[in-house]
Protein backbone atom coordinates (compact mmCIF):
# COMPACT_ATOMS: atom_id res chain seq x y z
CA UNK A 1 0.00 0.00 0.00
CA UNK A 2 3.02 2.24 0.69
CA UNK A 3 4.59 1.87 -2.77
CA UNK A 4 0.95 2.59 -4.24
CA UNK A 5 -0.06 5.62 -1.91
CA UNK A 6 3.74 6.91 -3.29
CA UNK A 7 2.90 6.28 -6.81
CA UNK A 8 -0.11 7.62 -7.08
CA UNK A 9 1.01 10.55 -4.98
CA UNK A 10 3.71 11.50 -8.02
CA UNK A 11 1.33 11.28 -10.69
CA UNK A 12 -1.07 13.79 -9.02
CA UNK A 13 1.87 16.34 -8.30
CA UNK A 14 2.90 16.00 -11.72
CA UNK A 15 -0.29 16.57 -13.28
CA UNK A 16 -0.59 20.08 -10.82
CA UNK A 17 2.86 20.59 -12.15
CA UNK A 18 2.16 19.65 -15.28
CA UNK A 19 -1.33 21.88 -15.97
CA UNK A 20 0.53 24.46 -14.30
CA UNK A 21 3.07 24.70 -17.20
CA UNK A 22 0.64 24.02 -20.28
CA UNK A 23 -0.64 27.44 -19.17
CA UNK A 24 2.51 28.85 -20.71
CA UNK A 25 3.71 26.45 -23.51
CA UNK A 26 2.59 27.55 -26.77
CA UNK A 27 1.07 25.21 -29.32
CA UNK A 28 3.81 24.31 -30.99
CA UNK A 29 5.38 23.29 -27.68
CA UNK A 30 2.54 21.02 -26.71
CA UNK A 31 2.74 19.80 -30.17
CA UNK A 32 6.46 18.48 -29.62
CA UNK A 33 6.23 17.56 -26.48
CA UNK A 34 3.23 15.00 -27.60
CA UNK A 35 5.53 13.50 -30.22
CA UNK A 36 8.02 13.19 -27.43
CA UNK A 37 5.72 11.33 -25.41
CA UNK A 38 4.46 9.58 -28.78
CA UNK A 39 8.16 7.89 -29.30
CA UNK A 40 8.55 7.45 -25.68
CA UNK A 41 5.59 5.24 -25.74
CA UNK A 42 6.67 3.44 -29.02
CA UNK A 43 10.03 2.90 -27.07
CA UNK A 44 8.36 1.42 -23.62
CA UNK A 45 6.26 -0.73 -25.56
CA UNK A 46 8.88 -2.22 -27.54
CA UNK A 47 11.51 -2.40 -25.08
CA UNK A 48 8.23 -4.56 -23.03
CA UNK A 49 7.66 -6.87 -26.08
CA UNK A 50 11.52 -7.59 -26.91
CA UNK A 51 12.23 -8.32 -23.19
CA UNK A 52 9.58 -10.59 -22.65
CA UNK A 53 8.54 -11.78 -26.10
CA UNK A 54 11.72 -14.56 -25.43
CA UNK A 55 10.43 -15.72 -22.28
CA UNK A 56 6.87 -16.39 -23.85
CA UNK A 57 5.66 -20.09 -23.28
CA UNK A 58 2.80 -19.51 -25.55
CA UNK A 59 4.56 -17.89 -28.84
CA UNK A 60 0.89 -16.90 -30.59
CA UNK A 61 -0.93 -16.48 -27.23
CA UNK A 62 -0.57 -12.96 -27.65
CA UNK A 63 -2.08 -13.03 -31.36
CA UNK A 64 -5.05 -15.10 -29.88
CA UNK A 65 -5.08 -12.49 -27.19
CA UNK A 66 -5.53 -9.19 -29.09
CA UNK A 67 -7.95 -10.90 -31.86
CA UNK A 68 -10.32 -12.01 -28.75
CA UNK A 69 -9.96 -8.70 -26.71
CA UNK A 70 -10.60 -6.51 -29.69
CA UNK A 71 -13.13 -8.40 -31.13
CA UNK A 72 -15.28 -8.00 -27.32
CA UNK A 73 -14.02 -4.30 -26.83
CA UNK A 74 -15.43 -3.74 -30.37
CA UNK A 75 -18.73 -5.25 -29.46
CA UNK A 76 -18.62 -3.31 -26.18
CA UNK A 77 -17.21 0.17 -27.90
CA UNK A 78 -15.49 0.89 -24.94
CA UNK A 79 -13.70 3.99 -27.21
CA UNK A 80 -17.40 5.23 -27.39
CA UNK A 81 -18.35 4.85 -23.96
CA UNK A 82 -15.18 6.42 -22.71
CA UNK A 83 -14.83 9.45 -24.62
CA UNK A 84 -18.61 10.13 -23.27
CA UNK A 85 -17.30 9.91 -19.81
CA UNK A 86 -14.27 11.85 -20.39
CA UNK A 87 -16.26 14.81 -22.21
CA UNK A 88 -17.87 15.48 -18.91
CA UNK A 89 -14.35 16.40 -17.61
CA UNK A 90 -12.76 18.17 -20.61
CA UNK A 91 -13.79 20.43 -23.90
CA UNK A 92 -13.19 19.12 -27.50
CA UNK A 93 -10.20 20.68 -29.27
CA UNK A 94 -10.17 22.65 -32.56
CA UNK A 95 -10.45 19.31 -34.17
CA UNK A 96 -13.55 18.30 -32.56
CA UNK A 97 -11.84 15.43 -31.26
CA UNK A 98 -11.30 14.72 -27.55
CA UNK A 99 -7.31 15.17 -26.59
CA UNK A 100 -7.84 14.38 -23.14
CA UNK A 101 -9.44 10.58 -23.91
CA UNK A 102 -6.29 9.93 -26.21
CA UNK A 103 -4.53 11.19 -23.12
CA UNK A 104 -5.82 9.02 -20.25
CA UNK A 105 -5.58 6.02 -22.82
CA UNK A 106 -2.07 6.73 -23.26
CA UNK A 107 -1.56 7.29 -20.11
CA UNK A 108 -3.62 4.33 -17.93
CA UNK A 109 -1.20 2.04 -20.05
CA UNK A 110 1.82 3.43 -19.58
CA UNK A 111 0.80 3.91 -16.03
CA UNK A 112 -0.32 0.45 -15.43
CA UNK A 113 1.20 -1.83 -18.04
CA UNK A 114 5.03 -2.13 -17.47
CA UNK A 115 7.08 -4.39 -15.22
CA UNK A 116 7.54 -2.70 -12.62
CA UNK A 117 3.86 -1.74 -12.26
CA UNK A 118 3.14 -5.17 -12.25
CA UNK A 119 6.20 -6.69 -10.80
CA UNK A 120 5.78 -3.86 -7.59
CA UNK A 121 2.94 -4.83 -6.24
CA UNK A 122 3.62 -8.72 -5.83
CA UNK A 123 7.16 -7.76 -4.69
CA UNK A 124 6.08 -5.40 -1.86
CA UNK A 125 2.82 -8.28 -1.07
CA UNK A 126 5.14 -11.00 -0.98
CA UNK A 127 8.67 -9.73 0.61
CA UNK A 128 7.60 -6.28 1.24
CA UNK A 129 9.87 -4.82 -0.56
CA UNK A 130 8.89 -1.16 -1.96
CA UNK A 131 11.59 -0.68 -4.84
CA UNK A 132 9.91 -1.18 -7.63
CA UNK A 133 7.02 1.08 -6.67
CA UNK A 134 9.10 3.64 -5.48
CA UNK A 135 11.28 3.94 -8.81
CA UNK A 136 7.81 3.23 -10.83
CA UNK A 137 6.41 6.67 -9.01
CA UNK A 138 9.02 8.78 -9.62
CA UNK A 139 9.17 7.48 -13.64
CA UNK A 140 5.03 7.86 -13.34
CA UNK A 141 5.85 11.63 -11.90
CA UNK A 142 8.08 12.83 -14.79
CA UNK A 143 5.59 11.31 -17.12
CA UNK A 144 2.28 12.84 -15.80
CA UNK A 145 3.89 16.25 -16.10
CA UNK A 146 4.77 15.56 -19.58
CA UNK A 147 1.08 14.15 -20.27
CA UNK A 148 -0.63 16.98 -18.33
CA UNK A 149 1.32 19.31 -20.11
CA UNK A 150 -0.03 18.47 -23.03
CA UNK A 151 -3.73 17.08 -22.23
CA UNK A 152 -4.47 19.17 -19.39
CA UNK A 153 -4.99 18.11 -15.28
CA UNK A 154 -7.76 15.99 -16.58
CA UNK A 155 -4.90 13.36 -16.62
CA UNK A 156 -5.06 13.16 -13.09
CA UNK A 157 -7.62 10.71 -13.45
CA UNK A 158 -5.74 8.27 -14.22
CA UNK A 159 -4.57 8.01 -10.76
CA UNK A 160 -7.86 6.24 -9.70
CA UNK A 161 -6.92 3.72 -12.28
CA UNK A 162 -3.34 3.49 -11.21
CA UNK A 163 -4.56 2.89 -7.12
CA UNK A 164 -7.46 0.17 -8.40
CA UNK A 165 -4.56 -1.81 -10.48
CA UNK A 166 -2.14 -2.00 -8.28
CA UNK A 167 -3.92 -2.74 -5.12
CA UNK A 168 -5.67 -5.30 -7.01
CA UNK A 169 -2.62 -6.62 -8.32
CA UNK A 170 -1.28 -6.60 -4.39
CA UNK A 171 -4.52 -8.11 -2.62
CA UNK A 172 -4.44 -10.87 -5.33
CA UNK A 173 -0.42 -11.54 -4.61
CA UNK A 174 -1.53 -11.81 -0.71
CA UNK A 175 -4.31 -14.62 -1.43
CA UNK A 176 -2.23 -16.23 -3.44
CA UNK A 177 1.34 -16.02 -2.01
CA UNK A 178 3.58 -18.02 -3.65
CA UNK A 179 1.66 -19.67 -6.00
CA UNK A 180 2.30 -16.58 -8.85
CA UNK A 181 2.29 -17.60 -12.52
CA UNK A 182 5.29 -15.72 -13.97
CA UNK A 183 4.49 -16.95 -17.09
CA UNK A 184 1.09 -15.25 -16.78
CA UNK A 185 2.96 -11.66 -15.96
CA UNK A 186 4.96 -12.47 -19.40
CA UNK A 187 2.30 -12.94 -21.48
CA UNK A 188 0.53 -10.18 -20.19
CA UNK A 189 3.78 -7.79 -20.37
CA UNK A 190 3.85 -8.45 -23.94
CA UNK A 191 0.40 -8.15 -24.71
CA UNK A 192 0.33 -4.63 -23.14
CA UNK A 193 3.70 -3.56 -24.58
CA UNK A 194 2.02 -3.78 -28.47
CA UNK A 195 -1.30 -1.66 -26.85
CA UNK A 196 1.68 0.71 -25.30
CA UNK A 197 3.10 0.94 -28.87
CA UNK A 198 -0.05 1.87 -30.39
CA UNK A 199 -0.62 4.20 -27.99
CA UNK A 200 2.57 5.61 -29.24
CA UNK A 201 1.47 5.28 -33.28
CA UNK A 202 -1.46 7.27 -32.58
CA UNK A 203 0.04 9.82 -31.00
CA UNK A 204 2.52 10.56 -33.94
CA UNK A 205 -0.35 10.35 -36.02
CA UNK A 206 0.80 7.40 -38.01
CA UNK A 207 -2.14 5.43 -37.75
CA UNK A 208 -5.23 5.59 -35.07
CA UNK A 209 -5.90 2.49 -33.33
CA UNK A 210 -8.87 2.01 -30.74
CA UNK A 211 -6.47 1.52 -27.93
CA UNK A 212 -9.60 1.35 -25.57
CA UNK A 213 -11.04 -1.39 -27.94
CA UNK A 214 -8.09 -3.67 -27.34
CA UNK A 215 -7.98 -3.27 -23.69
CA UNK A 216 -10.08 -7.01 -23.02
CA UNK A 217 -7.01 -8.24 -24.59
CA UNK A 218 -5.23 -8.04 -21.17
CA UNK A 219 -7.51 -10.36 -19.42
CA UNK A 220 -6.92 -13.17 -22.26
CA UNK A 221 -3.89 -14.19 -21.23
CA UNK A 222 -4.64 -14.20 -17.53
CA UNK A 223 -7.49 -16.48 -18.27
CA UNK A 224 -5.65 -19.07 -20.57
CA UNK A 225 -2.75 -19.18 -18.70
CA UNK A 226 -4.63 -20.03 -15.52
CA UNK A 227 -6.40 -22.28 -16.98
CA UNK A 228 -3.61 -24.24 -18.84
CA UNK A 229 -0.91 -24.35 -15.28
CA UNK A 230 -4.06 -26.47 -13.93
CA UNK A 231 -3.33 -29.22 -16.16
Amino acid sequence: MIGTLFNVAMIIVGSFAGSYFKKGIKAEYNKILTQALGLAAIAVGINAVVQNMPKSHYPVLFIVSLAIGGVIGQWLDLEKHFDKLVGRFSKPSADGKNNLAEGLATGILLYCIGSLSILGPIQAALNKDYTFLFTNGMLDGITSIVLASTFGFGMVLAAVAVFCWQDSIYLIAMLLQNSINTNMITELTVVGGILILASGLGLLNIKKIKVLNLLPSLIVPIVVVGVLSMF
